[in-house]
């Protein structure tokens, strides 16, 4: 009997350790701190089942004292586990609490103070363990390089890691604090370069997750850059910058490439360090030194940022050379924008006749005037008014598609679309259909989620309409797809053509409806008129020889 009660305890201690085991086993990897290069981080559950988010993790170091406007250096190590339950700082902005919609990083509920000390990135996984591979997705924010952050809720991930992958997302420097060129860094800086810091910005955090992200579940080698406006705009420059060569395999320019939201050339680093010396005198900073003795919020009021330039190095020529010469990052790209993104600009200055829209021909577009009336004709004042916000929309579109033909030029996968659904909007806000910044919620699967400048489109009536969130689940699938294969094209949706496959004035059309297909996102005469554009603006100028 004894030696039967041996045997029985024995049996029932190794069927609970066995036990034991398997529900081990079982429970996420993830609920544990996972470690990174720098220490431990623990994570918390997020807003959908399955997903485990970390917050507020340092990419680089605090971007303050002497490292004031100095390219990001890498982060501090830690000893024990890091909590990540909450956002880092927002970088030094203008908060809008009485803006609509308000500033999407400092004007919620709960936002972190903002700070200099800004250099944080947060990750949405569903992986159980750090052993999945899924693909993953960096978002970079818009903001006209003077705002936003990481942690606005529009942009917070759990529903496109529901998807099947690892969402991460930010902060970099905004302002002068991100983007201002001085002779004092240019002297100091072993590549006689400055400005772009927050170009910089990026590439550090991307390397941080070609480092790290696989302890979450992401594969480092299926990096996929999505972004909007400025957002966009900064992807389009990292497509041309060989310091980022690397460092992500795709990206997803939403509404801005290199030449910023229409067709110019980039800025220099030399009007940039005129510019700020120019302003550092009127804050009586008659040195760097002086200016990073100032407080951060006065330098960011005093000194306008200059957004992306060829600084010399991280931009080391105009965007449109490297692509011309096809030497740009071997990325796959999938590239477009709305088709109202310059409704926001309607109802400023006097109303829009056809005799002033005609009268306005030559401003606007000097010797090919003409060609600028062939493309937007106007017989009535309805159809002056109507015509006045579309070349803001159809110069981007123009752009965006070049930046697509550029890199199936040289072999890479490319895809463009043109959002022309239009969102609901509550009764007595502005109607800016498909407006800049309208595809967000869509792109995030994520209508709940508060708005972000200028389309504020409506919380209450989207969130739970059937239409909506169908297309909303299609358009984030579009994006998923992309960032694990460099093919948008999945089971149950309409079928997209790459741009190989498309005439010069089609493209995918994002309408809301189910049976969404190629349709037409311009006219050979709005052709004629930016190619034109193009070729006297930029491509002249810039000693761009055609055929390049």
């Amino acid at each position: 009997m004894k030696t039967r009660a041996i045997a029985l305890r024995v049996a029932i201690a190794s069927a609970l350790m066995a036990s034991a085991a398997v529900a081990q086993a079982d429970q996420p990897t993830l609920a544990k701190p996972v470690t990174t290069k720098q220490g431990k981080i623990q994570g918390f559950a997020g807003n959908e089942d399955g997903i485990t988010v970390f917050k507020g993790i340092p990419f680089a170091a605090p971007p303050v004292g002497d490292l004031r406007w100095e390219q990001p250096q890498p982060p501090a190590k830690w000893s024990g586990v890091r909590d990540g339950s909450q956002y880092g700082a927002p970088c030094i902005q203008n908060p809008a609490p009485n803006r609509f919609p308000k500033n999407g990083a400092t004007d919620f509920n709960n936002a972190p103070e903002m700070s200099e000390d800004c250099l944080y990135l947060n990750v949405w996984t569903p992986a159980k363990t750090g052993k999945e591979k899924l693909p993953v997705m960096i978002w970079l924010y818009g903001g006209a390089y003077n705002e936003g952050g990481g942690n606005s809720p529009f942009s917070e991930g759990d529903k496109l890691a529901k998807k099947g992958v690892v969402l991460v997302t930010f902060n970099y420097r905004v302002g002068s604090l991100g983007f201002m060129s001085h002779p004092e860094l240019t002297a100091a800086s072993p590549h006689k370069a400055s400005g772009n810091q927050a170009l910089g910005d990026a590439i550090a955090a991307f390397k941080w997750v070609k480092e790290n992200i696989a302890a979450f579940g992401g594969d480092p080698s299926r990096v996929t850059l999505f972004g909007e406006s400025a957002g966009a705009a900064m992807i389009g420059g990292l497509v041309g910058a060989p310091p980022a060569r690397g460092t992500f395999e795709r990206g997803i320019p939403e509404s801005g490439a290199w030449m910023g939201l229409g067709i110019a050339k980039m800025g220099t680093r030399e009007a940039s360090e005129a510019r700020t010396l120019e302003a550092a005198e009127k804050l009586g900073a008659k040195s760097l030194a002086e200016l990073r003795a100032l407080p951060a919020k006065d330098v960011f009021a005093g000194i306008r940022g200059q957004g992306m330039i060829v600084d010399g190095w991280i931009i080391p020529q105009d965007v449109s050379i490297t692509i011309a010469e096809g030497k740009q990052n071997p990325v796959d790209i999938l590239a477009g924008s709305n088709a109202e993104e310059g409704s926001f600009t309607a109802g400023f200055g006097p109303p829009v006749t056809k005799e002033s829209w005609a009268a306005g021909a030559q401003q606007r577009w000097g010797d090919l005037a003409d060609v600028g009336m062939a493309a937007y004709p106007a017989a009535t004042d309805a159809d002056a008014a109507a015509a006045s916000t579309l070349p803001f929309s159809d110069a981007m579109a123009w752009h965006m598609r070049l930046l697509a033909e550029s890199q199936a030029a040289i072999g890479k996968n490319a895809w463009h679309y043109w959002f022309t659904h239009r969102p609901l909007y509550d009764p007595g806000q502005k109607d800016l259909g498909a407006g800049h910044t309208a595809e967000i919620p869509y792109v995030f699967n994520n209508l709940a989620a508060p708005r972000t400048y200028p389309a504020g489109s409506s919380v209450d009536l989207m969130k739970n309409d059937p239409v909506q969130l169908a297309f909303a689940d299609q358009v984030s699938q579009y994006w998923v797809n992309f960032a694990a294969t460099g093919n948008p094209n999945g089971e149950g949706l309409p079928k997209w053509p790459a741009v190989k496959d498309l005439g010069s004035t089609e493209a995918m059309l994002l309408d809301g409806n189910k049976g969404s297909a190629k349709g037409h996102w311009t006219t050979d005469a709005k052709l004629k008129l930016y190619e034109g554009l193009f070729e006297r603006d930029v491509a002249k100028p810039l000693g761009i020889k055609e055929g390049e």
